[in-house]
């Protein structure tokens, strides 16, 4: 029975999409390495809890198949602020959000990160 487990897991990971601009905060890398995880040995894994893996796995496919934004459909899409989801996806993107951390930064720290080759945590070792 885990082997069939292994197989649904990987067919699922299969099927979900990897968002690009999201590296290293993707839901579906972290799904991939969830699974990696969980499946080490393959079709061989003993399962402990073969009921929360059933549970874990009806809900990721419910997830991934928009389950609960099909059965309750939206007026309109978009939220309070009037923001579309296009835009969303774009203010959340990585390098977006790597942009707004260096606004942030004071002048003294990025000329320091500019001139110094090591980090700025080792000047205050």
């Amino acid at each position: 029975m885990a082997a069939t487990r292994y197989r649904r897991f990987l067919k699922l990971c299969e099927e979900w999409p990897v968002e690009e601009t999201k590296r290293q905060r993707d839901l579906g890398v972290f799904l991939r390495q969830r699974v990696a995880q969980a499946f080490r040995e393959g079709e061989n894994t003993a399962i402990a809890d073969p009921e929360a893996c059933d549970q874990m796995y009806e809900s990721l496919v419910r997830i991934h198949t928009n389950y609960y934004k099909n059965k309750y459909p939206r007026l309109k899409h978009t939220n309070f602020t009037g923001v579309t989801v296009e835009d969303c996806k774009m203010i959340l993107s990585t390098d977006i959000l790597k942009q707004m951390e260096d606004m942030k930064k004071g002048t003294w720290k990025k000329l320091r990160e500019k001139f110094y080759a090591k980090k700025p945590e080792e000047d205050s070792k």
